[in-house]
């Protein structure tokens, strides 16, 4: 039985760790080179869910709950970033016509 919970049902720590890891590379890797801004919103998101997988994984691996409810707070936080950023999207649309982000500069002083 200990062998069991320590393997996650047979999975070792080890690919929870690096499966995140990779995906939090590509959530960044998304937000430092592309320029459009749903692209930019959509690697963010994806380094909260690698995030999520993590905590979720650390917590059943040391049996602490604490993980996953952080994950729903989290979930909570991820939820209303994309609807402020929606809408934030969509109103420089409307006055750029555009998502670029090189367009904003525009938009300073």
């Amino acid at each position: 039985m200990e062998q069991l919970t320590n393997s996650m049902q047979g999975i070792p720590l080890n690919s929870y760790i690096l499966l995140s890891s990779v995906i939090f590379s590509i959530g960044v890797m998304g937000v430092l080179l592309r320029r459009n801004a749903i692209v930019i919103f959509m690697s963010v998101e994806l380094m909260l869910n690698a995030v999520n997988l993590l905590l979720t994984a650390f917590s059943v691996h040391l049996g602490d709950a604490s993980g996953q409810v952080f994950v729903f707070f989290i979930m909570a936080l991820a939820a209303a970033e994309v609807a402020i950023g929606l809408a934030i999207i969509v109103m420089i649309y409307r006055n750029t016509n555009s998502i670029d982000i090189n367009v904003l500069n525009r938009l300073k002083w």
